[in-house]
């Protein structure tokens, strides 16, 4: 069996949570990591891969078949998804909302210009929950959907906030409102908007002399990530950050509330959860599988950027069609 060889961009959480999946996967060879970091400063666990830097990835161009960019969504995968997948098959989870439909048309020219594949924005949200508001609306087209997050550490709300000068450190919990969850489960239908729905708790560890007015009004006010929510910055040690911060737990809720029947009289309530201990680790999974897809996408002649709502879900699994029909249909 021929191996999928990937290379990964970046190498922080949501990477290291690539490679213990590429470590686990017998279909899946991981060649290289590339980092803006010196080389000899990351240690990697794949005794087979090299470190390189970014600036020798064109160099890989035809050693890989798909680059999982691990970059971060702020201010990284807008340029880096747009540059590599003019030289692979790429995958990454980009997770602006607000900006996805940008963001795919900027790496959709990029990938139809090189024959390649790029799935943009697959995670657990967008990317699972994504999949499941469309199965559950189009199952109940009668009915309202709600999707809730946490409590848990997003990763890219955390490295917006250490994209602001003189952070240090920083982490946000993004913490669901529980008498919003439970009316929906009730079945109440209501409207919430998304400052009813969660609020944002963020911890900073700041450069010493750092104007923290500065840096709170900055995070509080910035659009699509924290200026729609009740968020609270707490300044703390970096010994304090360290001790109780330091594992990455998240989850969350996609529900639907659907009636059917004539006069709508039968209710129902489709719900998909998440319980997660380490959220970079579940993305790197969800990435890794995307990986494979994009791959075999690719060699069946498709190209251009893609999302999870244009995934066969057969893609995904190293099984074989005949195999997933037999064991899991």
């Amino acid at each position: 069996m021929k191996k999928i060889r990937i290379g990964i961009a970046g190498y922080g959480n949501i990477a290291r949570g690539v490679e213990a999946a590429a470590m686990e996967s017998p279909d899946i060879e991981l060649v290289a990591v590339f980092t803006r970091r010196h080389p000899k400063e990351v240690k990697i666990k794949s005794p087979d891969a090299k470190v390189l830097n970014f600036s020798q990835v064109e160099e890989y161009k035809d050693a890989i078949d798909v680059l999982v960019l691990c970059t971060g969504s702020a201010k990284d995968l807008p340029v880096h998804g747009v540059q590599f997948a003019k030289l692979f098959n790429t995958v990454d989870s980009y997770d602006n909302h607000v900006q996805i439909p940008q963001y795919f048309k900027n790496v959709n020219e990029s990938a139809l210009s090189s024959g390649k594949v790029s799935i943009v924005s697959v995670g657990w949200d967008p990317g699972l929950f994504s999949m499941m508001r469309m199965v559950s609306e189009a199952v109940l087209p009668q009915g309202s959907s709600y999707t809730f997050w946490g409590k848990g550490v997003s990763q890219g709300h955390s490295d917006a906030i250490r994209k602001v000068d003189s952070v240090k450190y920083g982490i946000q919990y993004t913490i669901p409102i529980e008498k919003a969850v439970e009316a929906v489960r009730r079945g109440e239908n209501p409207s919430l908007s998304a400052r009813d729905k969660h609020m944002r708790e963020c911890y900073v560890v700041c450069e010493e002399g750092a104007d923290k007015s500065r840096i709170e009004s900055e995070i509080k006010n910035m659009p699509d990530y924290f200026a729609p929510y009740d968020t609270r910055v707490n300044f703390i040690s970096e010994e304090e950050f360290k001790k109780n911060h330091s594992k990455m737990p998240h989850g969350g809720l996609v529900i639907r509330n659907g009636t059917t029947g004539e006069d709508e009289q039968n209710k129902h309530i489709m719900e998909f959860s998440l319980k997660l201990d380490s959220n970079p680790e579940f993305t790197g999974s969800v990435l890794l599988a995307f990986a494979r897809a994009a791959y075999r996408m690719n060699m069946e002649g498709m190209k251009g950027a893609k999302t999870i709502f244009d995934v066969p879900l057969f893609y995904l699994s190293p099984k074989n069609r005949d195999d997933l029909i037999k064991e899991l249909l």
